[in-house]
């Protein structure tokens, strides 16, 4: 079946001496995995529009479970900046990542891409990376189901005095229940605004935000944790990124 759809390049590996394969994110389809025949060649009319984090039209032939097939491809927005700038292809390779191995093959999220599109769009336009990745992750963890607990203390559902964040027991303690996890994180009150704040936003409306390092380092140590804890990935790109955090790169 020839089918034409939007779609964001989450991931482009070399296939055999001339061709790509690339995984695919449509609002329709989820993930499609695509054959790119030719498209290492340099004058390929495929080479451009299979590269990582390109946003563009795409017309290709997909029957039943098999591997598709790439037809044609328009770009929309190339995204050129986020591969030729360090830190900005590590934070953009942390959502395709999470977005490409969290997501069932065909598993449609017209909702999720329009997130992954304005996440790119934002990094690109020199948002604050650390927090628009903060709030893609907030978006798998609904995904998967592991939202956590924010308005309220995970264990007894108390709405006052929450001053930590637990992974294990999903989210946010209150004073009282702050001991049932001896590994919990301590918490400011701006640390749980901001996690409240990404459990509901929209990436869409992500504007300008300055927000204090020491907040930005108590969000890091919540949110990964919690990855960590519920998703249990290895991420390549997070790794890297952690790796230039040490090194100060």
């Amino acid at each position: 079946m020839l089918r034409s759809l939007q779609g964001i390049v989450l991931r482009s590996m070399d296939y055999g001496e001339g061709n790509k394969i690339i995984s695919l994110f449509t609002p329709e389809l989820g993930k499609v995995s695509l054959m790119a025949r030719g498209a290492k060649k340099v004058k390929s009319r495929h080479a451009a529009v299979t590269q990582l984090f390109t946003y563009g039209d795409f017309v290709f032939f997909k029957a039943g479970g098999q591997m598709g097939t790439l037809n044609h491809g328009e770009i929309v927005e190339a995204h050129h900046k986020l591969r030729e700038d360090l830190y900005m292809s590590a934070y953009a390779s942390y959502l395709v990542e999470m977005t490409d191995r969290m997501l069932g093959d065909e598993e449609g999220s017209a909702y999720l891409f329009e997130q992954l599109k304005a996440g790119l769009t934002a990094i690109e336009s020199e948002k604050d990376m650390q927090i628009v990745v903060h709030l893609y992750e907030m978006k798998m963890f609904e995904l998967a189901g592991y939202l956590p607990v924010t308005d309220a203390c995970a264990a007894c559902g108390n709405h006052m005095e929450l001053t930590m964040f637990s992974p294990s027991l999903g989210g946010c303690l209150c004073a009282r229940c702050r001991f049932k996890d001896n590994q919990a994180i301590a918490i400011s009150e701006g640390t749980l605004k901001l996690l409240r704040l990404f459990t509901r936003m929209d990436i869409r409306r992500l504007g300008s935000v300055q927000v204090k390092p020491e907040t930005k380092t108590e969000l890091k140590i919540c949110m990964r944790s919690y990855m960590d804890f519920h998703i249990g990935i290895q991420w390549k790109s997070r790794s890297f990124i952690e790796q230039m955090e040490e090194y100060d790169i």
